[in-house]
């Protein structure tokens, strides 16, 4: 159980409290996967040294873990404010996940499918239906005021809920962005129409929230008042979050699928037979 929040004090902003219970497996993702990529490649049958960016990619992915649930936010979002917890979660559902699975390299990721259980798992929850229906159940399901309060007073559910929040946010962009492309079903246009649906279930839950006339979640109401917020004001603010940076960090996603399916389009006519950079 957590600590009763009348017993807690003034948030401060400069306080970067570790928790152990994330920081050893972050540390322990983090040395495997440099190691997979540096010294441990040798050891992979058909790897090829990792471009820099995938490796950047991968590293910002998990700099926004570290910053989602660790210090100042962590505890701004566990205590105090309802939008700071909403911003936490859309930090490990919407932005980690692409850079963690754009990072991975696809030789990395492959012997998964070697292992029956892990490969016959991997080829049903990544199917995009399937994604698409785990992640929104999920987030709309641990939104709900009931589920939500539960969460925030055990910390063993609290864990859990994390856990499950990044990994259906890993399954949601995997049609996109995962390292197998025979994991991907869906081309580049169907991609783009794929996010852009994704959307649509958030953005609900998010008007739910930011509509409401009446505070859903009583854990922050005992809290010391942090940036002059009350309950309800504190409530909308996590509900615009949720609408318009969580539908935002999609169309950015949405954007760069345009890009790159302009990009093969452009690389298509011009190898055509009979277009003029062909001829040339």
């Amino acid at each position: 159980m957590w600590a009763p929040l009348h017993a807690v004090g003034p948030f401060d902003p400069g306080a970067w409290r570790l928790y152990p219970s994330f920081l050893s497996g972050w540390l322990l993702v983090l040395g495997l996967y440099l190691w997979a990529v540096g010294p441990g490649r040798r050891l992979v049958p058909g790897s090829a040294p990792v471009p820099g960016r995938q490796v950047a990619s991968f590293l910002a992915g998990m700099g926004l873990l570290l910053v989602a649930l660790q210090g100042p936010l962590h505890d701004l979002s566990d205590t105090y404010l309802f939008s700071a917890h909403m911003l936490q979660h859309l930090l490990v559902t919407l932005p980690a996940p692409p850079l963690l699975l754009y990072g991975t390299p696809q030789w990395l990721a492959r012997p998964l499918l070697r292992i029956p259980v892990v490969g016959g798992a991997l080829r049903r929850l990544t199917h995009p239906l399937v994604a698409f229906l785990l992640n929104h159940a999920v987030w709309a399901f641990w939104h709900v005021p009931g589920p939500y309060d539960l969460m925030m007073r055990h910390h063993d559910v609290h864990v859990v809920v994390h856990l499950l929040i990044l990994a259906t946010g890993l399954l949601l962009w995997w049609p996109v962005a995962g390292p197998l492309p025979d994991l991907r079903r869906l081309s580049l246009p169907l991609q783009m129409v794929y996010l852009f649906v994704a959307g649509i279930p958030m953005m609900l839950v998010a008007a739910f929230i930011t509509l409401s006339e009446s505070v859903l979640y009583p854990w922050y109401q005992l809290a010391p008042r942090t940036f002059g917020l009350d309950p309800l004001d504190d409530q909308r603010l996590g509900g615009v979050l949720m609408w318009v940076p969580g539908t935002l960090a999609l169309w950015v996603g949405i954007a760069v699928l345009f890009a790159r399916w302009l990009r093969e389009e452009r690389r298509f006519d011009r190898a055509a037979p009979g277009s003029l950079a062909a001829a040339a």
